[in-house]
């Protein structure tokens, strides 16, 4: 019988073991090399950190931009009134020729003082109508003009007290009442606002129809067609719905003291504040072009300013232009 060939055995298990030590030198050489690489190689670059820097701030600034509109309309909200008025222009002892109403929104600016627009504090201010008949000499005057604020039930009287000689802004003193007192001041910006910034706009577009028609379907029934504005503007107080709406959108220009933003809004509106991204006044909404989605237009707060600084001098019953 031929003797078995056992070299065959011996060479597989060699060949094994052989193996065996090269997959663990090869284990070793990575896992050495991974070290190497983790304690010698160079820390990131500053280019790398900048740009993970700028990353991380544009992402933080998105996320204020995104909640700043809801911030000041809660924050703010109590500060920003419905003006609701009544003018008449006529000559001495005749009927009054031209009889309106006015609606506009204000907002606190100082103690017991509230900003808006010149053609709300004066209504015939810029109307053409009334325009011809001052020129013949017929005489302008408010037969009321009242704030609502929200979470008070009663209006509050307005005093207009200065305004611009130039640009469309009014001051007025609010009836002193401990609600009024309470109110706050909004921020004012102290910094030029670059075209191109997200702005919000906070007012009382359409007046009295837009705040029912966004009221319940039981208020808006009852109050939907109903022609006495002062008196559903009472009632939607006296219900806590005396509220304002906001709207988004982004600063296009500014020229001088005039800023264009494609924020929507409609009458009612004027004389709201302008907010930026950083939740600051940086203008009074004044105006929109008909057609024009981009052309809503607001004045800056540097002109509204000095207004404030002769107000808080003046007396409430008087009146004051300001150049």
């Amino acid at each position: 019988m031929a003797e078995p060939d056992l070299n065959p055995a011996v060479d597989q298990a060699g060949e094994s073991w052989t193996g065996l030590v090269q997959a663990a030198a090869a284990v070793l050489l990575v896992v050495g090399t991974g070290l190497m690489v983790h304690y010698y190689a160079p820390p990131p670059s500053n280019d790398l950190q900048d740009q993970v820097r700028n990353l991380s701030q544009q992402v933080q600034l998105l996320k204020q931009e995104q909640a700043m509109p809801a911030m000041v309309l809660t924050r703010y909200r109590n500060s920003i009134c419905y003006v609701f008025g009544v003018y008449q222009v006529g000559f001495p002892n005749q009927p009054a020729r031209l009889r309106a109403r006015v609606s506009g929104t204000g907002f606190i600016v100082a103690k017991g003082l509230m900003a808006t627009n010149r053609h709300v504090s004066e209504p015939w201010f810029g109307d053409p109508e009334a325009d011809a008949l001052i020129r013949r000499g017929a005489t302008p005057s408010l037969e009321k003009l009242v704030a609502f604020f929200p979470g008070s039930p009663t209006p509050f009287v307005l005093t207009p007290t200065v305004v611009s000689a130039h640009s469309d802004l009014a001051i007025l003193h609010v009836e002193f009442a401990a609600t009024t007192r309470s109110l706050e001041a909004l921020p004012m910006a102290k910094r030029v606002t670059p075209p191109g910034e997200l702005v919000t706009v906070i007012g009382y577009p359409m007046g009295v129809a837009g705040m029912v028609a966004k009221s319940p379907t039981e208020v808006y029934e009852r109050l939907a067609y109903r022609h006495d504005d002062i008196g559903a503007a009472s009632e939607l107080a006296a219900l806590s719905l005396i509220r304002p709406s906001a709207t988004v959108g982004h600063l296009g220009d500014v020229v001088g003291d005039k800023l264009i933003y494609d924020a929507p809004t409609a009458h009612g509106g004027s004389g709201g504040p302008v907010f930026n991204s950083e939740g600051q006044v940086i203008g009074v909404n004044s105006a929109y072009i008909d057609g024009f989605s981009g052309g809503t237009l607001g004045i800056s707060v540097d002109a509204l300013r000095p207004l404030i600084e002769a107000a808080e001098k003046s007396v409430p019953a008087s009146s004051v232009h300001v150049r």
